[in-house]
């Protein structure tokens, strides 16, 4: 008598996980390449000290403003300093600078956009005010006001970067709250009686974090600019610290003897905002397609 093994029919293997991530590199090559390249400047930011060939704030006049070579990659600016050092730990402050400033944006603009939207009436209309005339003046001009007021210094020039890019978390978290709060399971938690907190905490915030992701990254990309606007015009990073925006400053200052200065750090800034750019798009694509229910 021969006996027959029962086979599963129908049931189709899925993709193993080297399949999965080869067909996301595949999909989505930029979005990969940015996140690629925020993860290299992460790195750089961690092992700075490892990297660095030189010591960024070690000045030798005698060899100051030479050009690169197989010594100095990217040679050495007007106080002797390796450029390549410099633009490594630039990297440190840069991504410091700019979690600082969303940090900054997000404590002010999340809370008070959840409550204006939940509540409405006149917390709204107070709140939506405030902010408009945030946004209605020039984000550089104000940030250079307040850095003004407050002091120059990189905490100091963040939290005026913050508090510029306040308004645009304040908007988004708005928005999804009004966008949800009329919604059955938010109308059947405030009819068992719970707190608005407990609403807010466990039914709003999960619906309003997926689109606040999204101006985060994007908006990393624009402290990082604003941090090495700031940096440039000496309201940012104090000297010697390595800054890109302060080492702009100091290519501006030798470009006739020396252009080649303005080229490192000028590229790593446009390449970092580019990066978080594409990689927020990205997470937007991937969150239109979650909710969408497609792959």
């Amino acid at each position: 008598m021969t006996t027959t093994l029962p086979t599963t029919s129908g049931v189709a293997a899925g993709p193993g996980v080297p399949a999965r991530l080869l067909g996301f590199v595949r999909r989505r090559p930029v979005t990969v390449t940015a996140g690629a390249f925020v993860l290299l400047l992460v790195v750089m930011a961690i092992f700075a000290p490892l990297l660095a060939p030189y010591d960024p704030y070690a000045q030798n006049v005698v060899e100051r403003l030479q050009e690169p070579s197989s010594a100095r990659w990217l040679g050495t600016d007007d106080y002797g300093r390796d450029v390549l050092s410099r633009l490594i730990y630039g990297a440190r402050i840069s991504l410091m600078a700019s979690l600082q400033a969303v940090a900054v944006a997000l404590l002010l603009g999340l809370p008070l956009g959840v409550i204006a939207g939940y509540r409405g009436s006149w917390v709204d209309a107070a709140s939506t005010r405030i902010m408009d005339a945030l946004m209605s003046a020039p984000s550089l001009v104000l940030a250079i006001t307040i850095v003004a007021v407050l002091g120059s210094g990189i905490t100091n020039a963040m939290l005026a970067v913050g508090l510029v890019m306040s308004p645009r978390f304040f908007r988004v978290a708005r928005a999804s709250t009004m966008d949800v709060r009329g919604d059955t399971y938010i109308e059947a938690s405030v009819a068992l009686g719970c707190k608005p907190s407990r609403t807010i905490i466990r039914h709003i915030l999960p619906n309003v974090m997926p689109p606040i992701v999204l101006v985060m990254s994007v908006s990393l990309g624009t402290a990082v600019a604003a941090e090495a606007s700031l940096s440039f015009l000496g309201l940012g990073a104090t000297p010697p610290a390595a800054s890109w925006g302060a080492m702009l400053s100091t290519a501006a200052s030798n470009m006739q003897m020396a252009p080649y200065l303005v080229w490192p750090p000028g590229v790593m800034i446009f390449l970092t905002v580019l990066a978080f750019t594409y990689l927020g798009d990205g997470v937007r694509r991937a969150l239109t397609r979650s909710r969408n229910g497609s792959n």
